[in-house]
């Protein structure tokens, strides 16, 4: 049996990732149309993976809605990226601060989310097995 409240802030974490995610591909498109880029296969690129990246989010948040075991692994991958991320650009100086808590904070609560998720679904007896 899933955990609804557990999977559901899980989702909305990862919904709400993808979201900013897609601002982010809008950002870089506006950006794209003002001549700002310099390299301009190199910006459709960037814009294209970051779209990819927003569509992997949401798809992780519908699934892990459901309990779906795939959304919990790509979500806590993607997690665990976005730490690294967030961690790794601690070395650039000055510290973009902003950068920092903006992606690591949600990481990090979608992290434990999702792990909670799944713990307390693997805890706690299935409905085949309750019928039993």
């Amino acid at each position: 049996m899933q955990s609804p409240r557990l999977a559901a802030a899980a989702a909305a974490v990862l919904a709400l990732e993808g979201a900013a995610l897609t601002v982010v591909a809008l950002v870089e498109m506006l950006g794209l149309s003002a001549g700002e880029a310099a390299s301009l296969p190199t910006a459709i690129a960037l814009i294209v993976l970051t779209l990819i990246g927003a569509v992997a989010l949401f798809a992780f948040a519908v699934g892990a809605r459901r309990g779906r075991t795939w959304a919990r692994s790509g979500g806590v991958v993607l997690q665990v990226l976005a730490l690294a991320l967030a961690l790794a650009s601690l070395t650039v100086q000055p510290v973009l601060w902003t950068f920092v808590l903006g992606v690591g904070a949600p990481a990090l609560v979608g992290l434990v989310l999702l792990l909670a998720s799944a713990r307390r679904e693997s805890i706690e007896p299935s409905e085949d097995l309750a019928g039993d």
